[in-house]
Protein backbone atom coordinates (compact mmCIF):
# COMPACT_ATOMS: atom_id res chain seq x y z
CA UNK A 1 0.00 0.00 0.00
CA UNK A 2 1.39 3.40 -1.00
CA UNK A 3 1.04 6.45 1.21
CA UNK A 4 2.85 9.55 0.09
CA UNK A 5 4.76 11.42 2.78
CA UNK A 6 6.30 14.80 2.20
CA UNK A 7 9.89 14.37 1.13
CA UNK A 8 9.48 10.88 -0.38
CA UNK A 9 11.56 10.47 -3.54
CA UNK A 10 8.84 8.44 -5.28
CA UNK A 11 5.31 9.71 -5.57
CA UNK A 12 3.79 6.50 -6.86
CA UNK A 13 3.67 2.82 -5.83
CA UNK A 14 6.50 1.22 -7.76
CA UNK A 15 6.80 -2.46 -8.61
CA UNK A 16 10.25 -2.47 -7.00
CA UNK A 17 8.86 -1.11 -3.72
CA UNK A 18 6.03 -3.66 -3.74
CA UNK A 19 8.49 -6.52 -4.19
CA UNK A 20 10.68 -5.25 -1.38
CA UNK A 21 7.62 -5.11 0.88
CA UNK A 22 6.89 -8.77 0.11
CA UNK A 23 10.40 -10.26 -0.05
CA UNK A 24 12.43 -7.68 1.90
CA UNK A 25 15.15 -7.66 -0.74
CA UNK A 26 15.83 -6.97 -4.42
CA UNK A 27 13.93 -9.28 -6.79
CA UNK A 28 13.98 -9.23 -10.58
CA UNK A 29 11.77 -10.64 -13.31
CA UNK A 30 13.33 -13.11 -15.72
CA UNK A 31 11.67 -13.01 -19.18
CA UNK A 32 11.02 -16.35 -20.86
CA UNK A 33 9.76 -17.23 -24.33
CA UNK A 34 7.41 -20.13 -23.64
CA UNK A 35 6.87 -20.97 -27.29
CA UNK A 36 3.19 -20.05 -27.23
CA UNK A 37 1.27 -18.56 -30.14
CA UNK A 38 -1.55 -16.01 -30.09
CA UNK A 39 -5.23 -16.64 -30.98
CA UNK A 40 -5.14 -13.38 -32.87
CA UNK A 41 -2.42 -14.73 -35.17
CA UNK A 42 -3.19 -18.42 -35.65
CA UNK A 43 -6.81 -17.99 -36.71
CA UNK A 44 -8.50 -18.98 -33.45
CA UNK A 45 -10.13 -15.54 -33.25
CA UNK A 46 -8.36 -13.61 -36.04
CA UNK A 47 -5.30 -13.50 -38.28
CA UNK A 48 -2.38 -11.12 -38.47
CA UNK A 49 -2.13 -10.13 -34.83
CA UNK A 50 -2.53 -6.68 -33.32
CA UNK A 51 -1.27 -4.00 -35.69
CA UNK A 52 1.34 -2.77 -33.17
CA UNK A 53 2.77 -6.23 -32.48
CA UNK A 54 6.22 -7.19 -33.76
CA UNK A 55 7.12 -10.65 -35.05
CA UNK A 56 8.40 -11.61 -31.59
CA UNK A 57 5.16 -10.65 -29.82
CA UNK A 58 6.77 -8.29 -27.27
CA UNK A 59 9.81 -10.50 -26.83
CA UNK A 60 12.24 -8.28 -28.75
CA UNK A 61 14.65 -7.83 -25.85
CA UNK A 62 15.12 -11.49 -24.92
CA UNK A 63 18.62 -12.99 -25.05
CA UNK A 64 18.00 -16.55 -26.28
CA UNK A 65 14.30 -17.10 -27.04
CA UNK A 66 14.87 -20.28 -29.05
CA UNK A 67 16.77 -22.11 -26.30
CA UNK A 68 15.12 -24.70 -24.00
CA UNK A 69 13.27 -22.97 -21.17
CA UNK A 70 15.70 -23.79 -18.31
CA UNK A 71 18.63 -22.57 -20.43
CA UNK A 72 16.77 -19.36 -21.32
CA UNK A 73 16.21 -18.80 -17.63
CA UNK A 74 19.85 -19.30 -16.68
CA UNK A 75 21.15 -17.07 -19.48
CA UNK A 76 18.79 -14.25 -18.52
CA UNK A 77 19.73 -14.59 -14.84
CA UNK A 78 23.45 -14.52 -15.69
CA UNK A 79 22.93 -11.35 -17.71
CA UNK A 80 20.97 -9.65 -14.91
CA UNK A 81 23.57 -10.63 -12.34
CA UNK A 82 26.01 -8.35 -14.14
CA UNK A 83 23.93 -5.47 -12.79
CA UNK A 84 22.57 -7.05 -9.59
CA UNK A 85 25.18 -9.65 -8.56
CA UNK A 86 23.74 -10.32 -5.10
CA UNK A 87 20.14 -10.99 -6.13
CA UNK A 88 19.13 -14.57 -5.34
CA UNK A 89 15.36 -14.65 -5.86
CA UNK A 90 13.52 -14.38 -9.15
CA UNK A 91 10.12 -14.10 -10.75
CA UNK A 92 9.84 -16.01 -14.03
CA UNK A 93 8.02 -13.91 -16.62
CA UNK A 94 6.35 -15.70 -19.52
CA UNK A 95 6.24 -12.54 -21.57
CA UNK A 96 5.63 -12.69 -25.30
CA UNK A 97 2.49 -13.76 -27.16
CA UNK A 98 -0.34 -15.46 -25.20
CA UNK A 99 0.91 -17.75 -22.47
CA UNK A 100 -2.36 -19.48 -21.67
CA UNK A 101 -3.17 -20.22 -25.33
CA UNK A 102 -2.67 -23.99 -25.27
CA UNK A 103 -4.05 -27.04 -23.51
CA UNK A 104 -3.63 -27.11 -19.76
CA UNK A 105 -1.28 -30.11 -20.18
CA UNK A 106 1.05 -28.12 -22.45
CA UNK A 107 0.93 -25.09 -20.15
CA UNK A 108 1.77 -27.20 -17.09
CA UNK A 109 4.68 -28.85 -18.89
CA UNK A 110 6.22 -25.52 -19.89
CA UNK A 111 5.62 -23.65 -16.64
CA UNK A 112 6.86 -26.48 -14.43
CA UNK A 113 10.19 -26.62 -16.31
CA UNK A 114 11.25 -23.29 -14.84
CA UNK A 115 9.27 -22.54 -11.70
CA UNK A 116 11.26 -25.19 -9.85
CA UNK A 117 14.61 -23.66 -10.81
CA UNK A 118 16.76 -22.54 -7.88
CA UNK A 119 15.76 -19.14 -6.53
CA UNK A 120 12.37 -18.91 -8.28
CA UNK A 121 9.80 -17.49 -5.88
CA UNK A 122 7.22 -16.15 -8.32
CA UNK A 123 5.62 -16.40 -11.72
CA UNK A 124 4.18 -13.70 -13.97
CA UNK A 125 2.11 -14.75 -16.98
CA UNK A 126 1.34 -12.47 -19.91
CA UNK A 127 -1.92 -13.40 -21.63
CA UNK A 128 -5.20 -12.24 -23.16
CA UNK A 129 -8.52 -12.10 -21.29
CA UNK A 130 -10.14 -14.36 -23.89
CA UNK A 131 -7.70 -17.21 -23.12
CA UNK A 132 -8.80 -18.15 -19.61
CA UNK A 133 -10.83 -21.39 -19.82
CA UNK A 134 -11.90 -22.95 -16.54
CA UNK A 135 -9.30 -25.75 -16.45
CA UNK A 136 -6.46 -23.27 -16.95
CA UNK A 137 -7.85 -20.92 -14.31
CA UNK A 138 -8.01 -23.90 -11.93
CA UNK A 139 -4.32 -24.58 -12.61
CA UNK A 140 -3.50 -20.92 -12.04
CA UNK A 141 -5.37 -21.11 -8.75
CA UNK A 142 -3.17 -24.06 -7.76
CA UNK A 143 -0.04 -22.11 -8.70
CA UNK A 144 -1.31 -19.18 -6.64
CA UNK A 145 -1.08 -21.41 -3.57
CA UNK A 146 2.47 -22.48 -4.39
CA UNK A 147 4.24 -19.23 -5.26
CA UNK A 148 3.89 -15.49 -5.80
CA UNK A 149 1.68 -15.25 -8.89
CA UNK A 150 0.62 -12.46 -11.23
CA UNK A 151 -1.46 -12.71 -14.38
CA UNK A 152 -0.82 -9.82 -16.77
CA UNK A 153 -3.83 -9.12 -18.98
CA UNK A 154 -3.38 -7.25 -22.25
CA UNK A 155 -6.30 -4.86 -22.54
CA UNK A 156 -4.55 -1.95 -24.33
CA UNK A 157 -7.74 0.12 -24.74
CA UNK A 158 -11.30 0.21 -23.42
CA UNK A 159 -12.68 1.65 -26.66
CA UNK A 160 -14.23 -0.79 -29.13
CA UNK A 161 -13.44 1.44 -32.12
CA UNK A 162 -9.76 1.48 -31.22
CA UNK A 163 -9.78 -2.23 -30.48
CA UNK A 164 -11.21 -2.93 -33.91
CA UNK A 165 -8.73 -0.59 -35.59
CA UNK A 166 -5.74 -2.36 -34.05
CA UNK A 167 -7.26 -5.83 -34.67
CA UNK A 168 -7.41 -6.69 -30.97
CA UNK A 169 -10.19 -9.27 -31.58
CA UNK A 170 -11.84 -9.12 -28.17
CA UNK A 171 -14.11 -6.57 -26.53
CA UNK A 172 -14.04 -4.78 -23.18
CA UNK A 173 -16.64 -7.07 -21.62
CA UNK A 174 -14.39 -10.06 -22.31
CA UNK A 175 -11.70 -8.32 -20.29
CA UNK A 176 -14.09 -7.66 -17.40
CA UNK A 177 -15.22 -11.28 -17.45
CA UNK A 178 -11.61 -12.48 -17.43
CA UNK A 179 -10.75 -10.33 -14.43
CA UNK A 180 -13.78 -11.67 -12.55
CA UNK A 181 -12.76 -15.29 -13.22
CA UNK A 182 -9.26 -14.74 -11.87
CA UNK A 183 -10.32 -12.72 -8.85
CA UNK A 184 -12.64 -15.54 -7.72
CA UNK A 185 -9.37 -17.35 -6.97
CA UNK A 186 -7.70 -14.28 -5.44
CA UNK A 187 -5.15 -14.15 -8.26
CA UNK A 188 -3.25 -10.88 -8.64
CA UNK A 189 -3.93 -9.09 -11.93
CA UNK A 190 -1.84 -6.48 -13.73
CA UNK A 191 -3.63 -4.81 -16.66
CA UNK A 192 -1.72 -3.46 -19.67
CA UNK A 193 -2.81 -0.25 -21.41
CA UNK A 194 -1.09 1.49 -24.32
CA UNK A 195 -0.91 5.27 -24.54
CA UNK A 196 -0.72 6.74 -28.03
CA UNK A 197 -2.84 4.31 -30.05
CA UNK A 198 -4.20 5.63 -33.38
CA UNK A 199 -7.19 7.94 -33.02
CA UNK A 200 -7.10 8.15 -29.22
CA UNK A 201 -7.17 11.64 -27.72
CA UNK A 202 -5.85 12.72 -24.34
CA UNK A 203 -9.39 12.43 -22.96
CA UNK A 204 -9.72 8.88 -24.26
CA UNK A 205 -6.38 7.82 -22.77
CA UNK A 206 -7.42 9.26 -19.41
CA UNK A 207 -10.76 7.45 -19.69
CA UNK A 208 -8.97 4.17 -20.43
CA UNK A 209 -7.24 4.41 -17.06
CA UNK A 210 -10.33 5.61 -15.20
CA UNK A 211 -12.49 2.76 -16.52
CA UNK A 212 -9.82 0.16 -15.85
CA UNK A 213 -9.27 1.08 -12.21
CA UNK A 214 -12.95 1.67 -11.45
CA UNK A 215 -14.57 -1.18 -13.41
CA UNK A 216 -12.25 -4.07 -12.53
CA UNK A 217 -10.63 -5.40 -9.37
CA UNK A 218 -6.97 -5.19 -10.34
CA UNK A 219 -3.87 -5.04 -8.20
CA UNK A 220 -1.42 -3.63 -10.73
CA UNK A 221 -1.25 -1.68 -13.95
CA UNK A 222 1.26 -1.24 -16.79
CA UNK A 223 1.09 1.93 -18.83
CA UNK A 224 3.00 1.45 -22.07
CA UNK A 225 4.11 4.09 -24.51
CA UNK A 226 3.24 3.03 -28.04
CA UNK A 227 6.48 2.04 -29.74
CA UNK A 228 6.17 2.08 -33.50
CA UNK A 229 8.20 -0.83 -34.83
CA UNK A 230 9.34 -1.77 -38.31
CA UNK A 231 7.52 -4.56 -40.11
CA UNK A 232 4.26 -4.03 -38.22
CA UNK A 233 0.91 -3.23 -39.75
CA UNK A 234 0.83 -0.01 -37.75
CA UNK A 235 3.85 1.23 -39.68
CA UNK A 236 1.51 1.73 -42.65
CA UNK A 237 -0.85 3.85 -40.51
CA UNK A 238 2.10 6.07 -39.61
CA UNK A 239 3.40 6.40 -43.16
CA UNK A 240 -0.10 7.28 -44.41
CA UNK A 241 -0.65 9.92 -41.71
CA UNK A 242 -3.20 8.12 -39.51
CA UNK A 243 -0.89 7.98 -36.50
CA UNK A 244 1.00 10.75 -34.73
CA UNK A 245 3.59 9.81 -32.13
CA UNK A 246 3.49 11.47 -28.71
CA UNK A 247 6.20 13.95 -27.78
CA UNK A 248 8.10 13.43 -24.54
CA UNK A 249 6.42 16.46 -22.98
CA UNK A 250 2.96 15.16 -23.93
CA UNK A 251 3.75 11.75 -22.53
CA UNK A 252 5.13 13.10 -19.25
CA UNK A 253 2.04 15.25 -18.69
CA UNK A 254 -0.28 12.36 -19.57
CA UNK A 255 1.41 9.82 -17.29
CA UNK A 256 1.34 12.20 -14.34
CA UNK A 257 -2.34 12.96 -14.97
CA UNK A 258 -3.06 9.22 -15.08
CA UNK A 259 -1.09 8.50 -11.92
CA UNK A 260 -3.12 11.11 -10.07
CA UNK A 261 -6.36 9.16 -10.67
CA UNK A 262 -5.02 5.64 -10.01
CA UNK A 263 -5.86 4.50 -6.46
CA UNK A 264 -2.82 4.31 -4.22
CA UNK A 265 -3.23 0.57 -3.55
CA UNK A 266 -2.62 -0.32 -7.23
CA UNK A 267 1.00 -1.19 -8.00
CA UNK A 268 2.55 0.63 -10.96
CA UNK A 269 4.43 -2.14 -12.77
CA UNK A 270 5.59 0.03 -15.67
CA UNK A 271 5.28 3.57 -17.04
CA UNK A 272 7.12 3.21 -20.33
CA UNK A 273 8.76 0.34 -22.18
CA UNK A 274 11.81 -1.01 -23.95
CA UNK A 275 12.38 -1.37 -27.66
CA UNK A 276 15.43 -2.37 -29.72
CA UNK A 277 17.12 0.60 -31.35
CA UNK A 278 17.49 -1.17 -34.69
CA UNK A 279 13.75 -1.86 -35.16
CA UNK A 280 12.07 1.16 -33.56
CA UNK A 281 10.70 3.93 -35.79
CA UNK A 282 9.73 6.13 -32.86
CA UNK A 283 9.40 7.90 -30.57
CA UNK A 284 13.20 7.92 -30.43
CA UNK A 285 13.22 9.91 -27.19
CA UNK A 286 11.82 6.80 -25.48
CA UNK A 287 15.20 5.07 -25.80
CA UNK A 288 16.50 7.31 -22.99
CA UNK A 289 14.51 5.32 -20.47
CA UNK A 290 15.91 6.75 -17.25
CA UNK A 291 15.50 10.28 -18.52
CA UNK A 292 11.85 9.48 -19.24
CA UNK A 293 11.28 7.93 -15.81
CA UNK A 294 12.99 10.83 -14.06
CA UNK A 295 10.70 13.26 -15.88
CA UNK A 296 7.68 11.77 -14.10
CA UNK A 297 9.28 12.28 -10.69
CA UNK A 298 10.23 15.84 -11.58
CA UNK A 299 6.78 16.73 -12.88
CA UNK A 300 4.90 15.23 -9.92
CA UNK A 301 7.18 17.10 -7.53
CA UNK A 302 6.63 20.32 -9.50
CA UNK A 303 2.87 19.83 -9.24
CA UNK A 304 2.99 18.79 -5.59
CA UNK A 305 0.89 15.73 -6.41
CA UNK A 306 1.21 11.94 -6.20
CA UNK A 307 -0.52 8.71 -7.14
CA UNK A 308 -4.18 8.60 -6.16
CA UNK A 309 -4.58 12.21 -5.12
CA UNK A 310 -7.61 12.54 -7.42
CA UNK A 311 -8.78 8.91 -7.39
CA UNK A 312 -12.51 8.35 -7.15
CA UNK A 313 -13.77 8.81 -3.60
CA UNK A 314 -10.62 10.63 -2.48
CA UNK A 315 -10.41 14.34 -1.92
CA UNK A 316 -7.13 15.61 -3.28
CA UNK A 317 -4.97 18.00 -1.27
CA UNK A 318 -1.88 19.50 -2.89
CA UNK A 319 1.25 19.13 -0.81
CA UNK A 320 3.74 21.38 -2.52
CA UNK A 321 7.24 20.19 -1.72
Amino acid sequence: MFTYKKGDSKRYYTWNDALRETFEEKIFKVPIDGGFDCPNRDGTVAHGGCTFCSVSGSGDMMIAPSDPLPIQFRKEVDQMHKKWPTTKQYIVYFQNFTNTHASVEVIKHRFEQVINEEGVVGLSIGTRPDCLPDDIVDYLSELNQRLYLWVELGLQTTYEETSNMINRAHDYQTYLDGVAKLRKHNINICTHLINGLPGESYEMMMENVRRTVEDSDIQGIKLHLLHLMTNTKMEKDYLEGRLQLLTQHEYTQLICDQLEIIPSNIIIHRLTGDAPRDTIIGPMWSLKKWEVLNSFDTELKKRGTYQGIYAKGKRGDHVYA
